[in-house]
């Protein structure tokens, strides 16, 4: 299943950088793009803070907490078995990782990167592809733990232990 999560969050982080290239590209010049009237547009911005742009002073702590987040996502997803807890581990991996990215290598530079916004939803906050990957993904773990789906799933046949290691007793 680890691999299942590295490619969901390799397509999550594709999709997130190829959408704030096109972002930067065709919204440059300050254009907005009405998608569903005022309640959904496309505008450019690049935000050095979290949701909100809260703590815009300390975008080098939020890259910290970008790579912790990714670090424990990685070692937890190594031991996920469940397609459920994949797809959520993934999607809050790709997200995180690009996050990361943006905060190392984007103006005005290492590890002070402004992360590219550009949804616009309804004038409350602006986002991007990740933060989406990441809203869902986290909701799902949280419906996960609350209907106490384990991060490794338990044979139902008795009969199947692959995957595991069984002590013996000599």
């Amino acid at each position: 299943m680890f691999r299942a999560v590295v490619l969901i969050a390799a397509v999550v982080l594709a999709a997130d950088q190829l959408t704030k290239y096109w972002a930067e590209s065709a919204l440059s010049d300050g254009q907005t793009i009405t998608v569903v009237g005022e309640l959904l547009q496309l505008r450019l911005v690049y935000n050095p803070g979290a949701a909100f742009s809260i703590g815009a002073a300390y975008t080098w702590i939020f890259a910290v907490f970008a790579a912790a987040a990714v670090v424990a996502v990685t070692v937890v997803a190594r031991r996920v078995t469940s397609r459920a807890w994949a797809v959520a581990l993934g999607l809050v991996l790709g997200g995180a990782t690009t996050h990361l990215l943006d905060r190392l290598f984007r103006e005005p530079g290492f590890a002070r990167g402004h992360v590219v916004d550009f949804i616009d939803y309804a004038g409350f906050f602006v986002g991007n592809v990740a933060d989406i990957a990441l809203v869902v993904g986290v909701g799902v773990v949280m419906v996960l733990n609350l209907r106490g789906i384990p991060l490794r799933e338990t044979p139902t046949s008795g009969g199947d232990r692959s995957g595991e290691q069984v002590a013996s007793s000599s």
